[in-house]
């Protein structure tokens, strides 16, 4: 029996958060959709709260991913200590609170979601996301396995499908908030998206006004990043699983927007 993992992208501002808690349930419903992750680390613009991940778990998100933000509001540092159901990028040193992978119920199975940082054209103080990989799924065994890849290098993201393919149920990447095309099952069978999208303000740059975008590129002064108002999108990937084999049969984008 097939299982499906939908994979949402990075959820911007409170717009966005609005936007999730409105849809998301209903998409899962409407493709039986039996585990869901999603990238939060946009929530606050720069970071996350308890509060706003509660309100993605109780939207509908089994599992929480973040990234290059993952501590930028100090709040959320004991939660990520607390609760499991939140993931910061495994290769991040071992002292910063909370954790990096973990394994999550999934209908009659259980599934390992993993948490990844990438060093390309971001920040190499991280551990090496393929080796820190290795390492984690020597720990993990046989156990079927999803990797959210947040990284800002398409070829960074697109290798480690690669390197994981055969290994991985899915691998996905998040960061850019530019939904890519490339939704596909890789030869051995993992399914593989460089990037989700995001799920924030559609008529914006990344989710902020574009205004301040283009200033910051023309090299003025810009105030603090504001979300864009106006629609919203969600952007997403729907993985359907083979429950016999673990291998990926369809890799195809769930994208809905007002």
């Amino acid at each position: 029996m097939e299982y499906r993992i939908l994979a949402v992208g990075d959820v911007v501002a409170e717009s966005g958060l609005e936007f999730l808690e409105a849809h998301l349930r209903a998409v899962k419903k409407l493709h039986s959709v039996d585990f869901c992750i999603v990238n939060g680390e946009n929530a606050s613009m720069t970071g996350l709260t308890p509060k706003q991940a509660d309100r993605m778990l109780d939207a509908g998100a089994d599992v929480i991913t973040l990234g290059n933000h993952a501590f930028q509001r100090r709040e959320i540092c004991p939660y990520l200590d607390d609760c499991r159901y939140i993931l910061r990028p495994a290769n991040y040193a071992p002292q910063r609170p909370g954790r990096g992978f973990g394994v999550f119920p999934c209908r009659d199975r259980e599934l390992a979601v993993v948490n990844l940082i990438g060093r390309c054209g971001m920040d190499f103080s991280p551990d090496n996301p393929f080796t820190k990989l290795d390492a984690i799924r020597k720990e993990l065994g046989d156990t079927p396995l999803v990797v959210d890849i947040h990284a800002e290098a398409t070829s960074e993201k697109l290798a480690m499908g690669y390197d994981l393919d055969g290994k991985a149920v899915a691998v996905f990447g998040t960061h850019t908030h530019v939904p890519t095309a490339d939704a596909q099952v890789l030869p051995r069978g993992t399914g593989f998206v460089t990037d989700l999208g995001m799920t924030g303000p559609r008529d914006s740059v990344l989710g902020i006004l574009p205004a301040q975008s283009v200033a910051l590129f023309r090299g003025e002064l810009t105030s603090r990043f504001e979300p864009a108002p106006g629609a919203c999108v969600m952007q997403a990937v729907l993985f359907t699983v083979d429950g016999t084999t673990n291998r990926c049969t369809a890799a195809e984008r769930v994208d809905i927007g007002d």
